[in-house]
C-alpha cells in the first residue's frame, strides 16, 4: 500500500504523513543517544513506501545534516533524482536576533540548509517569528519570497502562526502554501479560529504533535502519572498539555476509548488518533516523528480503514467534555511567564547569528 498524498500547492503533492525529525536533534532525547543506523534504515523503508517527505528545521541541531547524509547515500547509490526526497524545513531566526534579520542573513541561512541537505532547492520553507512585537516579520517573509523567485525555495509556508498574523502575511501578498500548527486530541486550539481562516484562504493545515510525543499509544494505557518519566523534550511539553486539558484520569479514559475503537479495525491507538486529526476540516498532513525502524509499517495502517460516523461522534463527544487549552495556536508558548514558554529554546543558533 502506497502513501496517500495531498496537493499542498498546484502540482506539489506530499504524503499525508510527513516524517518528523525534531526527535533527531541534539538534546531532544533524554535517554541517551539514538541509534542513527537504525533511523537511516527507517528512512529507506519510508521512502520505499511513498513517505518521502521529511519535516525538519534550521534549529533542529544535526537534523538537516542527518537527512543530507541520507540523500548523499542515495546519490552515491546512483538511484536518486532531485525530488525523490522532499524537504520541509523551517526558517527560525533566534529571538535575540530578530531585529537584525535582513535579506543577506536570510539567504545565508537558506544556503546553509541547502548545503546541509545536499539539495539544489528546498521544497517548503516554513517561516516562524518568535515575537510579534519585534518589527520585520512581513519584510522577512518577503525575503523568502525573493529567494523563491531565485529558485532556492519552491514554496513558502508558516509554522506556529496565529490567525491574525497569518492574515497579515496574506494581506501583504505573500502566498502561503501551508500552515503548520500543533493539533491533537489534547490540543484543539486550531479549531477556534485558525482552521476556518485557512479553509477560506486555501491554506492547508499541517499538524504536528498529533501523537503527543508518543503518549497516544498503548504503551501508556493503564499507567499511573507518577510512573511516567519523560523520554524526550516533546514529552515534557505534552505532559503539560495533558495536565491542562484532559488531566491524567481523562487521558486514561481516552486511551481506553481509542483502544476499543482500534480493536474494530485491527489497528492501534496511534492510528486512530492520527486518522481522527487527518479527517478534520482543511487538514492536509500530520507530522509523525521518526526515532527507529520499528514503527515504519504503522504509517500505512493509518490508511487501512475508514471510520464510521458513530466512531467519530464518539471521539468528538468525549474530547468536547473536557477543557481545551486557552488561546490560539502557540499563544501559550509565546506568553511571557507561561510554563509552556519556559521550555521553549528560542536562541539556538546564537553562535551563527551573532
Amino acid at each position: 500500500m502506497k502513501a496517500e498524498t495531498y496537493e499542498l500547492a498546484p502540482g506539489y503533492y506530499a504524503p499525508r504523513v510527513l516524517n518528523g525529525c525534531w526527535q533527531l536533534s541534539l538534546g531532544h532525547s533524554l535517554n541517551g543517544p539514538l541509534d542513527f543506523a537504525d533511523i537511516r534504515k527507517a528512512f529507506y523503508a519510508l521512502k520505499e513506501r511513498g513517505f518521502n517527505t521529511f519535516d525538519c528545521a534550521d534549529i533542529y541541531t544535526g537534523a538537516e545534516e542527518f537527512i543530507g547524509d541520507f540523500i548523499a547515500h542515495l546519490q552515491a547509490e546512483g538511484n536518486y533524482q532531485e525530488g525523490d526526497v522532499q524537504i520541509h524545513t523551517k526558517y527560525v531566526p533566534d529571538l535575540e536576533y530578530l531585529s537584525k534579520v535582513d535579506f543577506d542573513f536570510t539567504e545565508s541561512i537558506i544556503d546553509r540548509s541547502l548545503e546541509r541537505l545536499h539539495k539544489s532547492y528546498l521544497d517548503v520553507v516554513q517561516f516562524h517569528w518568535w515575537d510579534y512585537e519585534v518589527p520585520g516579520m512581513i519584510e522577512t517573509a518577503g525575503y523568502l519570497k525573493e529567494l523563491q523567485k531565485k529558485g532556492k525555495i519552491k514554496h513558502v509556508s508558516v509554522t506556529n502562526f496565529d490567525t491574525d498574523h497569518l492574515k497579515m502575511l496574506v494581506d501583504a501578498g505573500i502566498t502561503i502554501a501551508s500552515c503548520q500548527a500543533q493539533y491533537s486530541l489534547f490540543d484543539l486550539r486550531p479549531e477556534k479560529k485558525l482552521q476556518t481562516y485557512c479553509k477560506e484562504n486555501n491554506i492547508p493545515l499541517i499538524c504536528y504533535g498529533t501523537l503527543a510525543g508518543g503518549f497516544l499509544s498503548e504503551k501508556y494505557l493503564g499507567k499511573k502519572e507518577e510512573e511516567i518519566k519523560p523520554e524526550t523534550r516533546s514529552q515534557v511539553k505534552y505532559l503539560q498539555v495533558i495536565e491542562d486539558s484532559l488531566g491524567w484520569d481523562g487521558y486514561q479514559k481516552l486511551l481506553a476509548l481509542l483502544k476499543e475503537i482500534a480493536s474494530h479495525y485491527n489497528v492501534g491507538i496511534s492510528q486512530i488518533a492520527t486518522k481522527f486529526i487527518l479527517e478534520q476540516e482543511d487538514v492536509a498532513c500530520a507530522v509523525i516523528g521518526v526515532r527507529n525502524s520499528r514503527h515504519v509499517e504503522d504509517n500505512n495502517r493509518i490508511f487501512s480503514f475508514q471510520f464510521t460516523e458513530e466512531d467519530k461522534k464518539c471521539i468528538r463527544a468525549f474530547i468536547d467534555g473536557y477543557p481545551n487549552l486557552p488561546g490560539e495556536p502557540f499563544e501559550l508558548e509565546r506568553t511571557i511567564g507561561s510554563k509552556y514558554r519556559n521550555i521553549m529554546h528560542m536562541n539556538i543558533n546564537e553562535e551563527e547569528q551573532s
